[in-house]
């Protein structure tokens, strides 16, 4: 049985088994970027960053056989280039936004540079939970066979909303993101605190590219990422800094991405490229539509760059 002989029927299941796959990157990035922007801080080098932990984790993964131990290597490569652009964006009268730019070129070089020899061997993939077990559907079975990194994503969503909203921590990080006069009257060491929410930032955005080396599409290429660094900054703006927000955005990008290999698959060839940007035309669309003039970041932190 193939995707032409159930029809339209395979289409939903297409959708949602590409929502998951494509969303699943984006999770950690945006909500990554949403513990750094928190901090009163923006990390426009995510493309590097995720370029980066990409070719680490792809590469951990070969020479050990672990995909697990290629995620942790991913997520401390990520991590060791958050703690730089931390460390650059404390000096005075450094741009954020330039620093940001910057180490896309020099996160996408490196990685480049370093994972010449990793575009012929094989890794080991992460593992999939194949939820779709109870049917002899193959369409189904596909679209339910879903990598745990997935899991691992919804739980860190939740995670960090109570980690912001219900821990002294994520009191203090909060105040250092919405007035740095406040929070060093209250002795909160605001450069400590921006530079570790950068690191964690980078630490998730690099176990998103592992995602992208080891399971989905599963192999160490120079083109991997695609823009997904820069638009998980979109998605921290669209989701209004809230991490249950951010893991809904990614899930609407993960379905827009997958309508246009979706409609593919049932015979639907027309217009392929132009159903591949609607995540871009989608994600642009909410934004302006779901934006007060009267405050158009009523919900960012008071110390960013955009805010301000």
């Amino acid at each position: 049985m193939d995707a032409t002989s159930i029809g339209w029927l395979a289409l939903p299941l297409a959708i949602l088994g590409g929502a998951i796959r494509v969303s699943t990157p984006f999770i950690f990035v945006s909500i990554g970027e949403l513990i750094t922007e928190k901090s009163g801080r923006i990390n426009l080098g995510l493309e590097g960053t995720l370029m980066l932990g990409a070719m680490a984790g792809y590469a951990i993964s070969y020479l050990s056989g672990s995909p697990w131990l290629g995620v942790l290597s991913a997520g401390l490569a990520g991590m060791a280039f958050g703690l730089l652009h931390g460390l650059l964006c404390s000096v005075k009268r450094v741009n954020d936004t330039a620093i940001g730019i910057s180490l896309i070129v020099l996160g996408t070089g490196f990685a480049f540079f370093l994972g010449k020899p990793l575009i012929e061997p094989k890794a080991p993939p992460l593992p999939s939970i194949g939820l779709g077990f109870w049917s002899t559907v193959p369409q189904v079975r596909a679209a339910l066979d879903v990598n745990a990194l997935f899991f691992v994503g919804i739980a860190l969503a939740f995670a960090v909303y109570v980690f912001l909203n219900r821990t002294g921590w994520g009191l203090m990080l909060r105040t250092v993101g919405d007035s740095e006069d406040a929070a060093r009257a209250l002795g909160f060491p605001v450069l400590r605190v921006r530079i570790i929410a950068t690191m964690a930032g980078g630490f998730l955005a690099g176990i998103g590219g592992s995602f992208l080396s080891l399971s989905y599409p599963g192999s160490w290429s120079e083109g991997l990422s695609s823009g997904q660094g820069i638009m998980a900054v979109a998605l921290v703006i669209f989701a209004r800094w809230r991490s249950i927000n951010a893991l809904g955005a990614s899930l609407l990008f993960g379905g827009a991405g997958a309508l246009g290999p979706a409609l593919q698959g049932i015979g639907v060839t027309g217009y392929y490229y132009l159903f591949n940007a609607a995540p871009y035309i989608l994600t642009l669309a909410i934004m302006v539509a779901s934006t007060s003039r009267a405050a158009p970041f009523a919900d960012a932190p008071g110390e960013l760059k955009l805010h301000r």
